[in-house]
């Protein structure tokens, strides 16, 4: 196999933010409206090379779009299911209740994926960075992971 530079190589850049959610039909406590201080790890590998200067991308590059879209739809909010119609009616009915409707429910393996599938894609457009895993840990005990 020809030497490529990038071959083997990654980063990973951790964010935290704090949200409320409820995982929708769960047997259990997590039915109910509860939050976490989230922690997630973003690991993103170079598309084509790594740069001039021998990195798959800036830390900072994760944390201001990645971490900035997070900061922006998802700290210090609510997260749900969008089919969840008690708990949207309720947070809805709160004036400037900031929340964001997954289309399942937002389980920490759903939340990662999401970020990996849909979100990471459209916020490193044209960095040279791909996302090919996604880890989100709602205690210290507890992560979920997503990649590709």
């Amino acid at each position: 196999m020809p030497y490529n530079e990038a071959n083997g190589k990654s980063c990973t850049r951790r964010l935290t933010f704090c949200a409320g959610h409820r995982v929708w039909g769960h047997e259990s406590k997590c039915a109910n409206i509860h939050g976490h201080n989230y922690v997630v790890k973003i690991e993103a590998e170079a598309e084509i090379g790594l740069d001039a200067i021998g990195r798959v991308v800036d830390f900072s590059v994760l944390k201001e779009r990645v971490g900035g879209w997070i900061e922006h739809f998802w700290d210090h909010g609510f997260i749900g299911h969008r089919e969840d119609w008690q708990v949207r009616g309720a947070v809805e009915s709160i004036p400037g209740q900031k929340h964001y409707w997954l289309p399942y429910n937002p389980t920490a393996e759903n939340m990662a994926a999401y970020l990996l599938e849909v979100i990471c894609p459209q916020v490193l457009q044209g960095t040279g960075a791909v996302v090919q895993r996604v880890v989100i840990g709602e205690t210290e005990n507890c992560e979920a992971s997503a990649w590709f």
